[in-house]
C-alpha cells in the first residue's frame, strides 16, 4: 500500500508545482487552491508512504515523480523545450526510481 501512496504523492506534487506556475501567471483563488491542495495532499500521502517504506527510498522516488511529471506537464501544456537531452535526463531520473523500487 505504501507504493500506491507514494505514486499518488508524486502525482499531487505535480499538481502543486502546476499550481505554482498558475499563481505566477495569474493570482486568483483557483490558482492558490490548486497549489495548496496539491502540496498538502502530496505531503500527507508521502507521510503515509513513509510508514512502510524507507525514508530515503520514498523521498527519492517522490522527488523523481515530481521532477519528471512537472517536466512533462511543462512540455505538454506550457510549451517548454522538448530538447532531446532534457528528455534523456528525465528518463534517467525515472530509471533510477525504478531501480530503487526493484531493490527495496
Amino acid at each position: 500500500m505504501g507504493w500506491i501512496f507514494l505514486v499518488f504523492a508524486g502525482l499531487f506534487e505535480v499538481v502543486g508545482v502546476t499550481g505554482m506556475n498558475l499563481v505566477a501567471k495569474r493570482r486568483n483563488i483557483l490558482s492558490f487552491l490548486v497549489l495548496v491542495i496539491g502540496f498538502s495532499s502530496s505531503f500527507l500521502l508521502l507521510s503515509f508512504a513513509m510508514q512502510s517504506l524507507p525514508m530515503g527510498t520514498a523521498y527519492a522516488i517522490w522527488t523523481g515523480i515530481g521532477t519528471v511529471g512537472s517536466g512533462l506537464v511543462g512540455i505538454l501544456f506550457y510549451g517548454e523545450s522538448k530538447n532531446g537531452l532534457r528528455i534523456l535526463f528525465m528518463a534517467m531520473v525515472l530509471s533510477a526510481a525504478v531501480g530503487l523500487k526493484l531493490i527495496s
